[in-house]
């Protein structure tokens, strides 16, 4: 790395008076290496796509996303088929790539590991769907994506609060979804690499999963899945009860979740998910943690895609 851009989310993360000696802390780390390092501020949604862009076009040969899950997925926006390198200064709430990836909390260790990590090729999620205008949108993603129980949640949050309280918030939001949510159903259509329909089921909820460690209490939620997989690794609720989300979860918190008729692992190269006719309540589309629209979704990979940092470290 000669040439490096540090684009971070000044809102991203617990509100802390930490947060501004950390990332200058991590941009010392960097030019002790002898790399020709400036860091830019977001200043809006969408900003951090463009600023990975003009990093790009400007020579950058890596782009550093400072921030949460959120942050990273709006960077990566901006980077998709470009030769530059992306990687990951955890900073935000929820660091599941990071966690995936091995890199600590803290800006400075993690810079020391990036400067040793080797760029790598994979291949990135992307999701089709209709946003708050009706409009058909595109969006790529390296964590996860969702559509039901999970994107309500992300419907829930209070950004402000968010930042003030964490993950006791989604604690608590999470908790009043399972309590109130009617977990609407719809239909996901599973498909081949030719694009055949092979199979058909009615879900309340369908997780597309690209990291095998989102950290904390999350470890091999979904297993079999990896950034370095060719197709989606799914889990699909067929199922409406509330006793099955909580049975289920509680078993991911103690490590010991298994899948059944119910709860389902899946594996498939695409996706498709349509509202069902008479079916209330709307059903909402997130990715990486961020809350994008509503359905009709579809779902599918963009083989090597992208170049992000790899530490030597990352269990892939």
């Amino acid at each position: 790395m000669r040439k490096i851009v540090v684009v971070y989310n000044p809102a991203s993360g617990m509100i802390s008076n930490r947060r501004a000696g950390a990332l200058e802390e991590a941009v010392a780390v960097l030019r002790a290496a002898g790399v020709e390092v400036r860091s830019t501020a977001t200043d809006g949604p969408g900003s951090a796509a463009e600023l990975a862009r003009a990093a790009i076009a400007d020579g950058c040969e890596t782009v550093l996303a400072c921030g949460g899950d959120g942050t990273v997925n709006e960077v990566l926006q901006g980077m998709i088929g470009s030769d530059a390198a992306l990687g990951v200064l955890p900073l935000g709430t929820a660091n599941a790539l990071a966690s995936d990836l091995g890199l600590p909390l803290s800006l400075a260790g993690a810079a020391r590991m990036l400067l040793e990590a080797q760029p790598k090729r994979i291949s990135i999620g992307r999701i089709q769907y209709r946003d708050r205008g009706g409009e058909t949108q595109s969006r790529y993603f390296t964590v996860a994506a969702g559509i039901g129980a999970d994107a309500q949640l992300m419907y829930r949050m209070d950004a402000q609060l968010k930042r003030r309280f964490g993950y006791a918030l989604y604690a608590v939001e999470a908790l009043r979804i399972l309590a109130t949510d009617p977990f609407p159903l719809f239909e996901a259509r599973f498909m081949d690499a030719s694009g055949e329909i092979v199979r058909t089921d009615k879900v309340s909820q369908l997780l597309a999963v690209r990291i095998r460690n989102f950290g904390g209490m999350l470890q091999n939620f979904a297993p079999g899945a990896a950034l370095t997989n060719e197709s989606l690794r799914l889990v699909a609720f067929k199922t409406r009860k509330r006793f099955d989300y909580l049975k289920f979860l509680t078993a991911v918190v103690g490590r010991r979740h298994t899948f059944n008729g119910c709860i389902a692992l899946m594996e498939a190269m695409r996706v498709e998910c349509v509202p069902l006719k008479g079916m209330e309540g709307k059903v909402y589309v997130e990715a990486d943690g961020e809350l994008l629209g509503g359905l009709p979704m579809n779902m599918d990979i963009v083989p090597d895609a992208l170049n992000m940092l790899i530490p030597n470290e990352a269990a892939l």
